[in-house]
């Protein structure tokens, strides 16, 4: 598991919880030392570009379900999975380019805090929409979910 944790960058915990949610597979010796198959690296990175783009752990899982076992994903493999995150990162683009564009004069969050904000929330308005950021797009207002 050491030269796995090395090479991949993920510490020897994230593979032991990534083995134990399904997305990872380990073989054990007598020793029972865990052995991971050369392509566990390529997942691995893959397991980290999702996370980076907002994909749930559930969602990696499903993704990698329809990989091949045994050998590793080809070029094709993964340009057909990429492909699915498309719209999620034009998402992500335009709900950062509203935070960029209006981070100077609100952070979007309603609390009538600031003189003067563009985005203008007379008589708290913003309340009925909840706590929070509510003006923030859905997809910054959204908790991360951070892996053990």
């Amino acid at each position: 598991m050491g030269d796995v944790s090395h090479r991949s960058g993920h510490a020897p915990s994230a593979l032991r919880y990534y083995e134990r949610v399904g997305l990872l597979e380990a073989t054990r010796t007598t020793g029972n030392q865990r052995r991971y198959h050369r392509s566990v690296l390529r997942r691995l990175a893959f397991i980290r570009a999702a996370r980076h783009v907002g994909l749930s752990l559930e969602e990696i899982r499903d993704a990698l379900a329809t990989l091949p076992a045994g050998r590793t994903p080809t070029r094709a493999d993964w340009t057909r999975l990429s492909r699915t995150w498309r719209s999620r990162l034009d998402d992500q683009i335009a709900a950062l380019s509203a935070l960029r564009d209006g981070l100077d004069s609100c952070i979007g969050c309603g609390c009538l805090s600031l003189q003067r904000c563009r985005l203008s929330n007379p008589g708290d308005r913003a309340a009925p929409a909840g706590p929070g950021a509510v003006y923030l797009p859905k997809l910054l207002r959204d908790p991360v979910h951070e892996e053990a």
